[in-house]
């Protein structure tokens, strides 16, 4: 079980039905939480900005090649460490897949300490390569920008949520980098200096 501190969101993709089923009763049993399993690739741009997860998990099967776009969208678009799941085993795969941006990879997905461990280390790499907290340290960011816009624009946390996504949405950009601006404006706000548009893409009332 996992540490209560540690609890995660993941994001399961791909895979057959029956396979997304058996990795989605892995990790709940480990005391994560599954924010979503998909098998279209379609789709995952949506999932992915909407959802933050803190790690994703893709399935990889005969069709490796849907695996790596899916991978190739969620390193962009969701900015978390992407574990590729084998059911095959292909080693040209794993070296596009690394040079995609995956921190892990699993063989026995069934394997809970296996899959914890996986995780561990992929958070870790994660973290050194954004010279973050890891996943705690974007959602740290969000939540800091949120509370800026709740109290900026008198709204509840689930609309200033929306008001991040939507900008992310509307200028191609990562919620991160949108929270990232609303931070650093309101740092300048603060220090009496007014804010260049560019700087503060949330600062005017919202409509």
């Amino acid at each position: 079980m996992a540490d209560a501190a540690r609890k995660l969101r993941v994001l399961i993709l791909d895979g057959r039905e029956e396979r997304l089923r058996e990795v989605t009763a892995t990790v709940t049993s480990m005391g994560h939480e599954v924010i979503g399993t998909d098998t279209d690739l379609a789709t995952i741009h949506q999932v992915t900005i909407a959802e933050l997860p803190d790690v994703a998990l893709v399935i990889v099967g005969g069709d490796s090649r849907q695996g790596l776009e899916m991978i190739r969208t969620i390193v962009h678009e969701a900015a978390c460490p992407v574990i590729a799941i084998l059911d095959l085993q292909d080693r040209a795969f794993i070296d596009q897949a690394a040079r995609l941006g995956i921190f892990a990879f699993i063989v026995h997905a069934g394997d809970r300490q296996e899959m914890q461990s996986s995780i561990d280390i992929a958070l870790e790499r994660f973290a050194e390569y954004h010279a973050l907290e890891g996943a705690f340290g974007r959602r740290a960011v969000t939540e800091r920008a949120k509370g800026i816009l709740m109290e900026r624009h008198s709204v509840d946390e689930q609309h200033a949520f929306e008001l991040l996504r939507d900008h992310a949405r509307r200028t191609n950009r990562k919620i991160v980098d949108v929270a990232e601006s609303v931070l650093a404006s309101h740092r300048l706000l603060a220090s009496g200096k007014e804010p260049a548009l560019t700087d503060d893409p949330l600062g005017q009332q919202q409509g």
